[in-house]
């Protein structure tokens, strides 16, 4: 018996392990023993209902989780946030391009027309003068032709130039609003937008100026380019399928 031993306020002994054995080890830590309360069980299911077992989610190699491919024209594609609902029509890709025509070209034809009156009125005032000029006298007639057209024409084919530069210059608009957003103001009114397939992402003005050469293409063999979104899967003309650009609805 031990009086002095703190952990043995009762002074009882302790039990003695027989010989060669190591004397039971208190729990540690503050654990109870045996006849303390246990520790409160998990509650189990009530009888009749189906047993979860957690499995862990199997991971694809290199710790990345997979995702389900999407078809094309669905939200969440990958690199194509906000992907547009499906390929833009024939009849509304024609529509954008006649609008953007007219946009670009309505001043021009209205200068090329006033080129052609000043033209035809100096063809006009030349016939006039030369019907003054006694019969033949072949050098008056000349002189008639030569003072009606050193006149009107000159300003005539000013305008004819000035027209022009309108229209590559509007050509080159359509082709940077195009390039760096996808649409025109045609494709913007009628609701389409021309995207990288790959990407869903504008082309920059560079792809852009080549898509516009290769329209050229779209002109062979009796302009059937133009006609081939009409029956293709992905609504692609000859020069979409070179640059790789698909056009589609943003409504």
């Amino acid at each position: 018996m031990s009086f002095g031993d703190p952990n043995n306020p009762y002074g009882q002994q302790q039990p003695q392990a027989p010989y060669g054995q190591q004397p039971p080890v208190p729990p540690q830590g503050g654990q109870p023993g045996y006849g303390y309360p246990q520790q409160p069980q998990a509650p189990q299911q009530p009888y009749g209902y189906p047993q979860q077992q957690a499995v862990p989610p199997q991971q694809p190699y290199g710790g990345y989780p997979q995702q389900a491919a999407a078809p094309y024209g669905q939200p969440g594609m990958p690199g194509m946030p906000g992907m547009p609902m499906g390929y833009a029509s024939w009849g509304a890709r024609v529509g954008a391009l006649l609008i953007d025509g007219l946009i670009i070209a309505a001043v021009p034809i209205i200068l090329y027309i006033i080129a052609g009156v000043m033209a035809a009125g100096s063809a006009s005032s030349a016939s006039d003068a030369a019907n003054s000029c006694p019969p033949g006298d072949y050098n008056c007639i000349s002189n008639a032709y030569n003072s009606a057209s050193s006149a009107t024409p000159v300003a005539a084919l000013i305008i004819m130039v000035l027209a022009w530069l309108i229209i590559v210059g509007g050509s080159f608009f359509l082709m940077a609003k195009e390039g760096s957003t996808g649409q025109t103001p045609g494709k913007k009114t009628v609701g389409i937008k021309v995207i990288k397939e790959t990407t869903g992402q504008p082309l920059g003005f560079g792809m852009t100026f080549v898509r516009y050469l290769c329209r050229y293409l779209n002109g062979l063999l009796c302009g059937i380019g133009w006609l081939w979104p009409l029956w293709d899967e992905k609504n692609q003309t000859f020069a979409d399928k070179i640059v790789g650009t698909v056009v589609v609805s943003v409504k």
